[in-house]
């Protein structure tokens, strides 16, 4: 299932510019609309999906996700009911990459052997599960690994020298460096300290490295794309569809565009790079 990733950065290399990286909430606010935004990401620019699995306790996560996985819970979305978003998201759409992003409790509660054959079946292409260290490794990581999943780990502003070969070492797809201490959305990170932290971990691996949290704008995406081979946005796209939604927290007419307009954005601060490094 690494194949799909591997092919999706090496397009993006090819092309001289970094892999936009887009999260939404499986289900979020309803498993219609769900359904339609994650098929709109692909043609707005999206180059990876991360999915995010609901989960009533979050706590990685800002306040914008926390209430898109609230209101995916409402409206009855489950594991079962992720795995066949993928499922249909993979019936029309077979390049993009999808990685499920969330908490193990959900993924423990299923079952891991039985999670593991049925995200295969769906199209799953790796994980990233974020209360899981490496000392838990054999819990989930390893059995994904040996399923031929991508396993994504974290690394962090926090993450020093010691620890880093710790992270890097079972993990597989890219390396999701997280650029800011706190949860997700709720601030801007610097940029240049943001670059530095890149290089410092691409000295240790050669997997891609890609920058998430607190990237908002287009500006935001081109500043991280400059130096990172990809750049994740979650809480700006969350935002963006929670505020197209009725005052009942339905969605509308203009959830999907909503979304797939910031991610038009987004794309293009990706691509405003990739135009001065082919100059270049």
């Amino acid at each position: 299932m690494t194949a799909r990733l591997d092919a999706r950065f090496t397009q993006c290399r090819n092309e001289g510019r970094a892999a936009l990286v887009t999260y939404v909430m499986a289900g979020d606010p309803d498993p219609e609309t769900s359904f339609a935004v994650l098929s709109a990401l692909p043609a707005a620019g999206a180059d990876i999906v991360e999915l995010g699995l609901p989960f009533t306790d979050p706590m990685a996560d800002g306040p914008a996700i926390q209430a898109a996985g609230l209101r995916a819970l409402k409206a009855g979305q489950d594991t079962v009911r992720t795995l066949d978003l993928v499922r249909r998201f993979r019936a029309t759409d077979l390049s993009t990459p999808v990685i499920l992003m969330g908490y193990f409790n959900p993924i423990y509660s299923y079952g891991v052997d039985r999670f593991l054959r049925d995200a295969a079946e769906a199209g799953v292409d790796g994980f990233i599960v974020v209360d899981l260290p490496p000392e838990m490794d054999a819990e989930f990581c390893l059995p994904a690994l040996a399923a031929g999943f991508a396993f994504i780990r974290l690394a962090t502003p926090t993450t020093d020298a010691a620890r880093l070969p710790a992270v890097l070492q079972n993990t597989a797809g890219f390396v999701y460096y997280v650029s800011i201490t706190g949860v997700t959305g709720t601030a801007t990170p610097d940029f240049t300290r943001v670059s530095a932290a890149v290089g410092r971990i691409k000295h240790h691996t050669d997997l891609p490295v890609v920058v998430g949290f607190g990237v908002r704008t287009g500006a935001h995406a081109a500043s991280v794309a400059a130096g990172a081979d990809g750049v994740v946005v979650g809480s700006a796209l969350v935002d963006a569809l929670r505020a197209s939604l009725d005052p009942d927290g339905a969605a509308t007419s203009g959830s999907v565009e909503a979304v797939a307009s910031l991610v038009r954005e987004l794309a293009a601060g990706v691509r405003s790079v990739a135009k001065t490094r082919v100059a270049a």
